[in-house]
């Protein structure tokens, strides 16, 4: 992680240990913190230019969704993954997502259809360009809009907090051959579904894709034993 606040954009306006917590989940998520890897307290406080406080309340929030493990006499690092909080996080999430799908479907609008295909267009894009950052972005984004779509305000944090889990493994997964063609398919198929106002396909359409992490463990575990 690069040092300094201002190259981390802190803005003192907002709570600091919010945006602390934030920078570090999306390190950990992009990679940049592997599992494992040892965080400093003391460190992190000098790059972002704050006491330990905040450092520690963002800290106390990673461990809470399962991010950080905290070890008595031995130090803070990047929890390591666990296939079965994996395999939780993508029960409650396609619990939570066929159902918002299917929402969507029953109270299609334009606007839903029109955003979704754009989506899929910008990752189209991202896939040409062999980009992951730019893919996985728009892949939180279209979830994350589905969900806002159906204005229960509180389904797209819950979502937001159970993916945590995948999110890592996810990031890898995208080296796999044909893993862009795939998700994009995946999100087609549950645009098309919500087009047509099919509740049941949507929901067929968003369960297959939920089940992909399946394919996923087949491999990741293989290739980066040391991250288990």
């Amino acid at each position: 992680m690069k040092s300094g606040s201002e190259n981390r954009g802190l803005s003192f306006d907002r709570p600091v240990a919010s945006q602390i917590y934030a920078f570090i989940r999306d390190a950990i998520v992009s990679m940049e913190l592997l599992p494992g890897q040892m965080i400093s307290e003391t460190a992190l406080a000098e790059q972002f230019g704050v006491s330990r406080t905040p450092v520690r309340e963002a800290l106390i929030q990673l461990a809470n969704i399962g991010f950080v493990e905290v070890l008595p006499q031995r130090g803070t690092y990047v929890s390591r993954f666990s296939v079965e909080k994996i395999l939780e996080a993508r029960f409650i999430r396609e619990a939570l997502e066929v159902a918002v799908v299917m929402h969507l479907a029953e109270n299609v609008t334009p606007e839903i259809v029109q955003i979704g295909e754009k989506m899929i267009a910008e990752q189209n894009v991202a896939a040409n360009d062999d980009d992951p950052h730019a893919f996985q972005r728009l892949d939180d984004e279209f979830h994350n809009t589905l969900a806002n779509f159906t204005s229960y305000s509180r389904v797209a944090t819950l979502i937001e907090a159970e993916k945590a889990h995948m999110d890592r493994v996810r990031k890898l997964s995208l080296h796999m051959t044909g893993q862009y063609k795939r998700l994009i398919t995946q999100h087609t198929a549950i645009i098309k579904a919500i087009k047509a106002g099919s509740p049941e396909k949507a929901a067929k359409a968003m369960g297959v894709h939920m089940k992909d992490v399946y394919n996923v463990l087949q491999v990741i575990p293989k290739e980066h034993p040391e991250y288990f």
